[in-house]
Parts: structure tokens; sequence; C-alpha cells
């Protein structure tokens, strides 16, 4: 006898709710389809479900994104970094309060050693006909992030181990919640070959029929679905239910263009906005006078901003780009709606420690012309250009760097202000390597508030 399971999986939707009419009524669709036909059908979303980017999630601080969830009946969801990292420990933890579906996530503990209560290490759903589905999760390990914000993050490939060793006990079938990325689930494809599915996300990567991997018992399928919910996933199982095995595995992936469109698409989607516009229509201050920015050339707006993050830093100095700052505030009345529309950034102030001769090798790299016109993707950046550098308390006469008035010496100690975005390894060696402090959970944006409210409420 052969028992059909049907798995849809989502990834990285990074809160593209222009998409998600789509992904709704499709999975309603299905899901109704499969039941009617006496299939089982499961749901799994990989993480990266939130992004504050979007003015609905910043002001619901991601709790919609649970009620949309919640809409469509999902079975399970994992954490990504989004979730993670960029809410404060209050928020994450209440985050799922509603939640109508399990919250599998193995590696996250608070600082008691005790995982949250709103997550489990692993569940298992049986069948009608009796099949055992074991499901574990992990996210990326940002461990230190995770502590700054109070969490305890362990070792995600340790904590796989620990969890298939209690699944092949008590279920037929193992499938992980990854968001760790591609390379990892391939490693753990080899390293754990007990796992017949890993579904993935982290990298935005495409496998638009899955991915076999070859190991020691056979083969695991690897599915993922890019990001931003372009595509939906779709595994199909075929199960010899007198052996409890998988007689046949199938990856596919769903192209949202391709799908039919509700009839009241684009109203749903222009409301996702406007209900996160009205929420976050809240008065910040009154400026007397538009602050303009200039990706290009010099303009007032990221100057405020880099000052400000100096200060919020309590820096020597302070450097950052003017394509942080998307657009103008125009004079009059600040909300923090329009605040969120020129930082919708999830990126934190961070202040890194350097020696006079690393500090001007930085500032010396930050010169180069290629930089401006760069587009830049990622690294919690979400505008396009990188724009100039703009400095704050940095200043170059006679060929000569000065901070703060006065010479730059090599040999001494310097504290940089700038955003976290840069000490990932994709910029400037020097604040890779070198020792740094995160500003965590408040984002550029918040600084920005911060400082608006100094100037203008004297």
């Amino acid at each position: 006898m052969i028992e059909t399971i049907h798995i849809y999986h989502t990834n990285d939707i990074h809160s593209h709710f222009e998409n998600w009419p789509r992904i709704r009524d499709f999975l309603l669709h299905q899901k109704k389809n499969h039941k009617a036909n006496g299939e089982e059908v499961f749901l799994f979303d990989i993480g990266d479900h939130v992004d504050r980017w979007h003015p609905l999630t910043e002001a619901t601080v991601g709790k919609e994104n649970t009620r949309l969830l919640n809409e469509v009946g999902y079975t399970a969801v994992t954490i990504g970094n989004n979730e993670g990292i960029t809410l404060s420990y209050n928020d994450l933890d209440t985050l799922y309060t509603e939640a109508e579906f399990d919250v599998i996530l193995a590696n996250l503990y608070n600082h008691q050693n005790r995982r949250p209560s709103w997550t489990i290490p692993y569940q298992i759903y049986q069948t009608k006909k009796g099949i055992k589905v074991g499901i574990t999760g992990v996210t990326a390990n940002f461990k230190k992030l995770y502590t700054i914000l109070g969490w305890d993050l362990k070792d995600p490939i340790e904590e796989i181990q620990r969890q298939v060793d209690q699944l092949k006990k008590e279920s037929d079938i193992i499938i992980l919640l990854s968001h760790l990325g591609i390379h990892d689930d391939e490693k753990i494809a080899k390293l754990y070959p007990e796992i017949d599915i890993i579904l993935g996300g982290h990298t935005h990567h495409i496998l638009e029929n899955g991915r076999l991997i070859t190991n020691a018992l056979g083969t695991t399928l690897l599915g993922a679905a890019g990001k931003h919910g372009k595509f939906v996933g779709h595994v199909q199982l075929e199960i010899d239910v007198e052996k409890m095995k998988i007689k046949n595995k199938e990856a596919r992936l769903y192209t949202i263009e391709n799908l039919q469109a509700p009839i009241n698409e684009t109203s749903e989607i222009e409301k996702f906005y406007e209900e996160g516009r009205k929420l976050l229509f809240q008065e910040v201050v009154t400026i007397p006078e538009t602050l303009s920015v200039e990706w290009f050339q010099d303009s007032i707006l990221p100057h405020i901003l880099c000052e400000a993050i100096q200060e919020w830093c309590n820096a020597d100095c302070a450097m950052i780009n003017a394509g942080l700052i998307l657009d103008h505030l125009e004079r009059g009345i600040v909300t923090k709606y329009e605040i969120h529309k020129i930082l919708p950034h999830p990126i934190n102030p961070c202040m890194i420690k350097l020696s006079g001769a690393e500090l001007k090798s930085v500032l010396q790299q930050s010169f180069d012309p290629k930089w401006p016109p760069l587009e830049l993707k990622g690294l919690g950046f979400r505008g396009t250009i990188l724009g100039n550098f703009v400095y704050n308390n940095i200043s170059i006469r006679e060929n000569d760097l000065f901070i703060n008035g006065m010479k730059l010496e090599e040999n001494k100690m310097y504290t940089l202000g700038t955003v976290d975005m840069y000490t990932f390894g994709h910029f400037f060696p020097e604040l890779y390597s070198a020792e740094k402090q995160y500003f965590m959970p408040e984002f550029i944006r918040d600084v920005m508030e911060w400082k608006l409210k100094k100037i203008y409420r004297k």
C-alpha cells in the first residue's frame, strides 16, 4: 500500500507581501484538493518570513506575519536571522504568542539554558496510515549577536545530531527545516544520512527540482524556494506503508508569477502597506526646513546621521555611506513612518576599535571611487546604491588625516562609529577582524529619531 504525502515550503519571504495573496490562495487551494483526495499535506516556512523593511511588519513587530501564517494554516516554522536578531528579546519572545502552528527550533536557548516556551526541538506528525514524520529545525549560527540580545544560541550541527539521534528512534521519515544555507545543508546531508529531506533557506538558493545528495544510506533530498516569495516549493513523497519507507521523492518549484492572481490582489497589497503607514503615523518632531540627501554630493541628512552614530557609540569619529538614506525629510511634521521610509534597513550602529594605522587604511580605502556607484544587496541593506562615504570628526589637510582636529597618530588607538554591515567581511578587512561593539536592538533609524529629537526639541 502506498501513501502520498505533499509538503509545501516557503523561505526568506522577507515581508514581501506583494506576493503573499498568490501564495496564500495557492496553498489553500492545494491543501483543499489534496485533502479531498485523502492525501496528507504539510506546510512549512523556513524562516525570514519577517523583515522590518515593510511598514506593517515594523508597526506590528512581526505579529502580522504570524497572523498571515495562521491564515494559511502552516503546520510549523523555524526562524531565520531576521526573526532572531532584528527583534528585541521581548519582541521575539512574544512574536508567536498567537501562533496556531508549531515553532520548531532546536538551537535557541535563553541564558538559563532553557528553550523558550514557544519553541520545541522536534515534532512528530502521524499520517492517517500511521507514517510518523519527524521534524526538527535550526537557525543560522549568529551566536554573538544573539548573546547581545539576551539569548544563547547553540551550535546548529551539534543540535541536529541530538535531534536526529532521537528522531530515528521515534519516526519513519526525518525532515530538517534548515535556515543555515545551501553549503551547510549539503554537508548535513552527508553527515546525517538518516535525514530524508532538508528544506532550506538563508542563502536564497533556488532548487527548481530539488537536489539529491548521495550519502551512506542512499540520498537526501534538498529543497529551497529562493527569496521574497517568488517561488513556493513542493515535495511529493510516496511511502511504502508496509515497509514504512520512502519509495519515491520528488521536488519542484511553483513560480508565483505563473499562479492565478486574486481578483482584489492590488488592493490587498496596497492595504498591507497602508495599514502599516497608519500605525507608524506617530509624530516625532517638526522640522523647519527640508533635510535633503544626495548620494553623490554633499548633503545635510547623511551628516546628521553620521554625527548621531558617533554620539550614540561615544566614538572618536564616524563614517557611513550616503546611500543608507533613501529620501529627503520634508519640512513640517516628521512621523515614525517617514523615518522608517528613508531608513528601512535592519542595520545596527557599531563601534570599532582600531589603531591609527588601521583607521588610516580604512579611510584611504573608502576614498576609492569604485564605492559610490556600487549596487549593493544583502547585509541588511534595503537600498540600491552605496553612495559617497560621509565622515564626522575626520578631515584631510595637506594630505594628512585629522581626527577631531588632531593629526592621526598611527600607534594611537581610536574608536570608529559606523554601521554593522561594514563588519561582515565584504568591505574593509580591518573592520572584519577588529574588536567591535554592536548596539542592539536599536537600528540606525532609531538613532536618527533620537538625533532629530535632540536637534528640534530644544
